[in-house]
């Protein structure tokens, strides 16, 4: 058969014969929506093989900044190929440039490293940390996504009964590997002193999430930043900021030029290339210069993928538009629209909902407010959260319907864009309370969701 004539359904049927689950990565296969294939995505918007186009504020989980298939970064992908593939030996112009350009840019980064994933590039911080340090102990908080590997893979999305405890997002990770993590609530600075005051000794680094947008929108207390620069400078512990999402996205420099607490390790990815896959790892240079990158350094460090021409390319005409046309104020406005006009939609209905965000990221969460911990999203309807976003694909509108998903805005997006994104939402939201949807807490294990950023 010829691919161009199948349904979603029967390409989506193969799929499942072939990849366990049909996709290929944890959260792609979203309950109700498991025969969804995209064939077309530009600009703000993508098309699936049964002919539906959506306007798309999920954008997969947040890297295309500048909108689906930019004309200058496919451009200069297209020319990196016509020059120089993968060699896998000393380095390339393109390569330099990018790390002096993550140097200029980033407040605490000395030296860079490259990754294809940040999920890789959280990965080194921490065995980097170890290296410098000599200690066991690494601290993540509540709430906040580190990627796939075994130290970080636990306590993102808890049910209730499980915060506070260790709660592994996998089976296979041994115990002592989970053990020797220490997890604690978000803007928490008490519990940082405290964490410290019992274990600073051992703990080799602090990993966060400056705004842990992996389950929505937190928003960090500046006290809490300072109280971990404070307390790793005070036990000589390595701090790592995750600025995957917010890096690029938020600021050119991140959540740390925007807060003035610089870390001494960054890991970044998604927006810096504008959804091609790179990561990058970067920060004091006395700790860049122990990976084995450099000829006798003790923490290894390799990646065949590495600085791949085509990525590289991508990242570099990402960035230089972002330094040269208005994108952050482009998105931050409409951002800001987005989050206003859902407040006054939702209030409008008489529907409990707290909307929130930062720049061009905003999540409507069904509660009332605040949100400064994840024990506050605790109170989030997700029935009403997955059932009205569910509603908004019927108005060709996606947000990922999955409960504390954040949805995003690029500078593809228009003014008009969020007038339909608007209209939906009032639709959506009308239809989910017409049809008896209950509005309430709802905290089951079942409804909490994943950890996929």
């Amino acid at each position: 058969m010829k691919h161009d004539v199948l349904s979603g359904s029967q390409v989506a049927e193969r799929a499942r014969l072939a990849i366990p689950g049909g996709v290929n990565s944890g959260q792609r296969s979203v309950p109700g929506l498991t025969d969804l294939v995209i064939v077309h995505a530009e600009g703000a918007r993508f098309r699936d093989a049964d002919g539906r186009e959506f306007v798309d504020y999920h954008a997969a989980f947040g890297p295309p900044l500048l909108g689906h298939n930019d004309p200058d970064v496919g451009a200069a992908v297209a020319e990196a190929g016509r020059t120089v593939d993968l060699c896998g030996v000393g380095v390339t112009r393109g390569e330099v440039e990018l790390a002096e350009t993550l140097v200029e840019l980033v407040p605490s980064v000395e030296k860079v490293l490259l990754t294809s994933t940040g999920s890789e590039a959280t990965f080194h911080a921490l065995r980097v940390a170890r290296a410098a340090t000599g200690r066991r102990l690494v601290v993540k908080f509540q709430g906040c996504y580190h990627g796939w590997h075994d130290a970080v893979s636990l306590n993102v999305i808890s049910a209730p009964d499980r915060v506070g405890g260790r709660d592994p997002i996998s089976t296979g990770i041994l115990p002592e590997v989970l053990e020797a993590t220490l997890v604690l609530p978000f803007n928490d600075a008490a519990a940082v002193r405290a964490a410290f005051a019992e274990h600073g000794h051992d703990i080799a680094a602090v990993i966060v999430e400056p705004v842990p947008h992996n389950v929505g929108c937190l928003l960090p207390e500046q006290e809490f930043l300072a109280t971990l620069r404070e307390e790793c400078t005070r036990a000589g512990s390595v701090l790592v900021f995750d600025e995957v999402i917010t890096g690029f996205r938020h600021d050119l420099g991140g959540w740390q030029k925007l807060s003035g607490i610089t870390p001494d390790l960054t890991t970044m990815g998604k927006a810096i290339a504008n959804g091609y896959p790179v990561g990058a790892l970067g920060g004091r240079a006395d700790l860049m210069e122990l990976f084995s990158s450099r000829p006798g350094g003790p923490a290894f460090f390799a990646g065949t993928y590495n600085g791949h021409p085509a990525v590289v390319a991508a990242a570099l005409a990402t960035l230089r538009k972002l330094r040269t046309e208005p994108v952050h104020e482009h998105v931050f406005r409409l951002g800001e629209r987005i989050r206003t006009g859902l407040a006054d939609v939702f209030a409008g209905l008489g529907l409990p909902a707290l909307v929130t965000g930062f720049g061009s990221v905003f999540v409507a969460y069904f509660m009332t407010g605040p949100a400064r911990t994840y024990d506050d999203l605790l109170r989030n309807d997700a029935a009403m959260f997955i059932g009205y976003r569910r509603r908004l694909l019927e108005h060709g509108v996606f947000e990922l319907p999955l409960n504390l998903k954040r949805s995003h805005v690029s500078y593809a997006h228009t003014d008009a864009d969020v007038d339909r994104l608007l209209e939906a939402a009032e639709a959506a939201a009308r239809a989910q309370l017409a049809a008896g949807a209950p509005v309430g807490d709802l905290t089951g294990a079942s409804t909490m969701g994943g950890a996929v950023r």
